[in-house]
């Protein structure tokens, strides 16, 4: 397993079927409509599994996006830069295993890494749907941006 500290990986994760559960999945596929720094390398995770240790160990910086029901309104976007993997929101349970039992083994295995949490609040009350609700097309919209920013400032 070889680290490329200069890597950055963006990780968006979710179940596109169950609607705004898969916003993280949505987030990384416009990510990849714009044109991103070289170093740049994004990931559908789709449902997790631990298939996904691999490019996480692979990267010195880590962007995850997903779904959370923190209590925030639907659609807030919120930005984290959590330590440990209980500091992270409550994400959902669409997942094969969950966000923070991925972020453990990861942790375990590799010691710190600076992963970052884009963390986008849904309703997990709504239709299956492939589609975003607009509350949520909206939020995807905002943390594309944001994300796009991050990626292309300068280096301190």
């Amino acid at each position: 397993m070889s680290t490329d500290a200069k890597k950055t990986l963006v990780l968006g994760l979710g179940n596109v079927i169950m609607g705004d559960e898969g916003v993280g999945v949505h987030v990384v596929r416009a990510l990849e409509k714009h044109p991103l720094p070289a170093n740049v390398e994004t990931l559908d995770g789709g449902t997790g599994g631990f298939v996904l240790l691999e490019p996480l160990q692979n990267a010195g910086h880590i962007i995850l996006i997903d779904a959370t029901n923190d209590g925030n309104p639907p659609g807030t976007v919120t930005r984290t830069t959590p330590r440990f993997s209980a500091d992270y929101p409550p994400t959902l349970t669409a997942h094969d295993i969950g966000v923070k039992d991925l972020l453990d083994a990861f942790y375990m295995q590799c010691g710190e890494r600076e992963v970052v949490l884009y963390a986008i609040t849904i309703d997990p009350r709504q239709p299956i749907s492939m589609d975003l609700s607009p509350a949520l097309a909206k939020a995807a919209e905002d943390a594309v941006r944001r994300i796009l920013e991050e990626l292309n400032a300068p280096s301190a």
